[in-house]
């Protein structure tokens, strides 16, 4: 705990540093970031002729670590967007870095769109085992994983989103090879802070319950729960451009007390076709690595 003391003390002094450094240099004319999550995700689909760009990483005090890549598109319109995302990872232990398993995700716009004050965009995704199960940065096998994000607009200085979701794979493996059937759940809530125009401060609450082979048809399940405060920050540019850097600190309570690690996250959002407006930035998509 007492590094985890450390990592939060850092974190928030970052925060802060980040948000007196820039809040003062905010430009009221310019396009806001309308919310914010990194572990929860939105309920707001790509607007039509916009693509983005999402990287993250992600390093754990036991020195393991992840890092993704997602890009999302409108099919052609926000009702419909299509998105992958690539991963690798570090796992400690001897077993190398080397790629994790791929997502492609499908999301429909059931209810709202960017502008409302309630959204919900259900996804479906279909998971390929790209990554190596014994080197534990794969599955194993084939599966499928939904998610129901919501988000509500509480004022128009608070945002909170809501996420219900499930991973299930029919033939996964461990790290010997022993297969078996998984089923995990994940849920999550963020409250979001919009302290200026181009400046978000966070905060959000993850817990997830992971089944995993430990022998032929044996499973058994892992909880965590983590809370995880941060922020980030808009730079928008006059041809639609928008780069938004941000960063967090996970950290472990309940089943996962004593753990902490840190999150960056950093995207580019462009115009393709179309007219630009402003609009919210987006949340990586949450594999079950």
């Amino acid at each position: 705990m007492r590094r985890a003391a450390v990592a939060f003390r850092t974190t928030l002094a970052l925060v802060l540093l980040l948000f007196g450094g820039l809040a003062a240099a905010q430009q009221p004319d310019q396009p806001g970031i309308q919310d914010n999550s990194f572990l929860v995700e939105e309920a707001y689909n790509q607007e039509e002729g916009v693509v983005q760009h999402i990287q993250t990483f992600q390093r754990g005090d036991d020195g393991d670590w992840v890092a993704t890549f997602t890009q999302e598109w409108p099919v052609p319109r926000q009702t419909h967007q299509l998105s992958y995302t690539l991963s690798a990872a570090r796992r400690a232990g001897g077993a190398g870095t080397g790629l994790g398993d791929l997502l492609l995700n499908y999301r429909y716009q059931l209810l709202g769109d960017s502008k409302a004050r309630v959204a919900v965009a259900p996804r479906l995704s279909v998971l390929l085992p790209t990554g190596s199960y014994k080197a534990e940065r794969g599955a194993g096998g084939a599966g499928l994983q939904t998610l129901w994000p919501i988000s509500v607009v509480l004022s128009p200085y608070l945002v909170a989103h809501g996420n219900v979701g499930a991973t299930w794979i029919p033939s996964a493996r461990d790290s010997r090879g022993a297969r078996a059937r998984t089923l995990s759940y994940n849920f999550g809530t963020s409250v979001i802070w919009l302290a200026s125009p181009r400046v978000n401060l966070l905060t959000e609450a993850v817990w997830s319950r992971n089944e995993v082979v430990e022998g032929p048809d044996r499973t058994r399940h892992e909880d965590d729960f983590f809370i995880n405060p941060g922020a980030r920050v808009a730079f928008n540019f006059r041809d639609g451009l928008q780069i938004v850097p941000g960063f967090s600190a996970p950290l472990g309570v309940g089943p996962s007390r004593g753990r902490w690690s840190i999150f960056l996250y950093l995207s580019f959002e462009h115009p393709l076709w179309g007219a630009r407006s402003p609009r919210p930035q987006k949340a990586p998509k949450r594999l079950p690595l």
